[in-house]
């Protein structure tokens, strides 16, 4: 019986307590500094909630900001809830870990991307401008902020 190690689940699970430790740090001490973040996440995984205006406008992804304005950050073992606000509009949000394809904070450069079976053979570095998140604020001049490096998990893949 031959056995292997999956190494990339284990670094995604791995990504993702990342994104849960960083996450209810902010829930127990808020945002610090120029920290926020760009998340995109599959509106189609069974466990997200959201409104169903908001699933009919975003089908299948949806990128949130997390920056000026949040409430009700509530972080558990499975993921998040969060209070965002749509064009003055506070909605509640629940995001499963395991529904996020990328985590950025660009004030930082950081990224992460989870790529799944179906994104074999793409491995973007960086997330291309088409990606550009819903955000209620207007976004900081592109002069003064480079493009986040994103870490593509597919490289330590077999």
């Amino acid at each position: 019986m031959s056995r292997e190690i999956d190494y990339g689940n284990l670094m995604h699970s791995a990504m993702r307590g990342l994104i849960r430790t960083v996450l209810q740090d902010v829930s127990e001490n808020g945002l610090p500094g120029n920290h926020h973040f760009f998340i995109t996440f599959d509106t189609d995984h069974p466990d997200v909630e959201l409104a169903d205006w908001l699933s009919d406008r975003y089908p299948g992804e949806m990128t949130v900001v997390m920056q000026h304005w949040f409430d009700n950050l509530v972080v558990d073992e499975d993921g998040f809830a969060v209070t965002l606000n749509f064009g003055d509009s506070p909605e509640p949000l629940y995001i499963p870990y395991d529904a996020i394809r990328t985590f950025v904070d660009p004030s930082v450069e950081f990224g992460l991307r989870f790529e799944s079976a179906e994104d074999e053979g793409e491995t973007p570095t960086t997330l291309p401008d088409s990606e550009a998140p819903f955000e209620s604020e207007p976004p900081a001049p592109a002069s003064e902020k480079k493009d986040a490096d994103v870490v593509s998990l597919d490289s330590f893949r077999k």
